[in-house]
């Protein structure tokens, strides 16, 4: 008999305990958004981007991370980085294969039963692998790096000219994830920021007012550099319901940062490069109910 009360004394330890460590549990990460879509801009500071006047309106709207910053220069590290939690040994602009079975987001996405597209403007399509089209530029187009993806028409497919996102949205069709690259003109990368400001009033300004597209959407504008400084600070304005209107955060953040956001928001787990060390971004999020 007492060794039966010993043992029912235990078991109730055991599982005040337990509800002791799960009460000091921070609870999951849920911000609040269902899609995200993250457009990326070319080459300006963070000074000179605060100034234009379609992202003042969104800084007005959305939250700022007044302390976030690029990894690395030249572009194509960045953009690799930013879907793949490192450059991948890329460290220039030109055309370079990054290994069949390295992950990347993309691969986060499909192992949960989610969905991601990367909306290029002036993708030729077809597993299109060459450096330039026209105004298109693979060195801003990190997912057709990735031999897991050009090597598979079906994924290849996930990539799509960005007139499709009017089409999707009409639809009802948008993915979960969605990466948004202008072409060389229109990411103010051949004509400036003032430039890169215009294109996203014009392109983004009516999606921005159009329930269909922002019903549970996370909208993020960022940049994939500065002008060239080691500092390498940037501009990053997030725009949605989630967000609470005018928040800023200086907390110190980076592409892995918005990376990492993403991988929590969505349970997709990471993938154990330096995503794995980042911290999500906190702090302008409206209260979950």
């Amino acid at each position: 008999m007492k060794n039966i009360i010993l043992s029912a004394l235990l078991l109730g330890a055991l599982a005040r305990g337990a509800r002791a460590d799960d009460a000091d549990k921070p609870p999951p990460y849920a911000p609040g958004f269902k899609r995200v879509t993250v457009v990326i801009l070319e080459n300006t500071d963070y000074k000179t981007a605060v100034k234009l006047p379609f992202l003042k309106t969104l800084m007005k709207r959305g939250a700022t991370l007044t302390n976030y910053h690029a990894i690395g220069h030249p572009s194509q590290p960045n953009y690799v980085a930013l879907v793949a939690g490192s450059p991948m040994g890329v460290t220039g602009d030109g055309r370079q294969d990054i290994g069949l079975y390295e992950r990347h987001l993309g691969d986060l996405f499909e192992a949960v039963g989610s969905t991601w597209t990367a909306y290029a403007e002036g993708w030729p399509g077809h597993c299109f692998r060459k450096e330039r089209s026209g105004r298109y530029a693979r060195k801003h187009a990190p997912f057709i790096s990735f031999l897991d993806i050009q090597t598979v028409p079906m994924r290849c497919a996930q990539i799509k000219e960005a007139g499709e996102l009017d089409k999707d949205v009409a639809a009802g069709k948008l993915p979960d994830f969605a990466l948004y690259t202008p072409d060389m003109d229109d990411d103010g990368h051949d004509t400036g920021a003032a430039f890169a400001d215009r294109w996203l009033a014009k392109r983004f300004g009516p999606l921005l007012n159009d329930p269909r597209f922002m019903k549970d959407m996370l909208f993020v504008v960022t940049f994939d550099e500065d002008s060239g400084t080691r500092d390498n600070h940037i501009l990053t304005v997030l725009v949605g319901d989630s967000v609470r209107p005018g928040a800023k955060s200086g907390e110190r953040y980076d592409h892995y940062s918005l990376l990492r956001t993403i991988e929590d928001a969505f349970n997709l787990g990471t993938l154990h490069r330096h995503d794995d060390e980042a911290r999500h971004i906190d702090g302008i999020w409206r209260k979950q109910s």
